[in-house]
């Protein structure tokens, strides 16, 4: 630690300060993620225990609604993961920009893939969070419904 000053490592705390709150952002949208695959989940049961009793048109319905639960949580499960990978990543841009004060080599390469990365999955899971919002608003059905 020869050589290492106090004014190193808190520049090194400075740039490590702005991907912290880069993750702090990604942290609320996961929960938001994670709530929304939660309320999914318990909707598609309460759908699935109503197809035991169902019979003709209704068991259509449950079964359409069924498929499109499946697909809004494949969805979002798409976009847990590849938000939680684009957290990792930044955490470890955080920690590399972190060492490279302690350690004697050029990690401006690594940390910038890494920061490419992050965002790359970012847009990744943002993109699936549209199309789940997409899906689930193409199946909301507002107001009476139609007897056939």
């Amino acid at each position: 630690m020869d050589g290492i000053e106090v004014v190193d490592i808190a520049h090194a705390i400075q740039l490590a300060v702005a991907p912290v709150f880069l993750l702090s952002g990604i942290g609320v949208f996961l929960g938001v993620l994670t709530s929304r695959l939660a309320r999914i989940v318990d909707r598609a049961r309460r759908v699935e225990d109503g197809l035991r009793q169902a019979s003709g048109g209704a068991a259509d319905e449950a079964r359409t609604q069924l498929t499109v639960a499946a697909r809004r949580a494949r969805l979002t499960n798409a976009s847990i993961t590849l938000g939680t990978i684009a957290a990792l990543l930044v955490a470890l841009v955080i920690a590399m920009l972190f060492a490279s004060t302690f350690v004697p080599m050029n990690l401006a390469g690594p940390v910038a893939v890494m920061f490419v990365l992050a965002m790359a999955a970012l847009i990744g899971s943002l993109l699936s969070f549209l199309v789940e919002v997409r899906v689930a608003i193409a199946a909301l059905r507002i107001g009476p419904r139609e007897k056939k």
